[in-house]
């Protein structure tokens, strides 16, 4: 997956990036950079999520009520905005998360067909 396809213009769909975000916060509050940074090393750099696709659907996740933000101190000193998820994100986790994984496994099936 690609640039576009991890701002959810590719063939994994619109929210795509969001479930990545919301798995990501589900592990710990993180900044922005930490959330991109945490994608691409688990993807172990097959995604790689742009500050332009990654922090309006962090405003979208935050409108929904799915993640809260507050400022805070980075290791370094500086400041920046901490997101955490909401028990409503974790249910909307949980229900992409199945959605996703129901949607691979059909896509999975085809592909071995003869």
């Amino acid at each position: 997956m690609g640039r576009d396809e991890a701002a959810g213009r590719g063939p994994l769909g619109a929210g795509t990036l969001e479930m990545l975000i919301l798995k990501s916060l589900s592990a710990a509050a993180m900044h922005g950079y930490a959330i991109a940074q945490h994608i691409e090393r688990l993807s172990q750099d097959v995604l790689s999520v742009e500050q332009g696709s990654l922090y309006p659907a962090l405003e979208r996740l935050q409108v929904k009520g799915w993640v809260t933000s507050k400022w805070g101190p980075t290791p370094t000193g500086r400041q920046a905005r901490y997101y955490t998820i909401t028990a409503a994100g974790r249910k909307q986790l949980g229900e992409r998360k199945a959605e996703y994984e129901r949607i691979a496994l059909a896509v999975a099936r085809v592909m071995r067909s003869a």
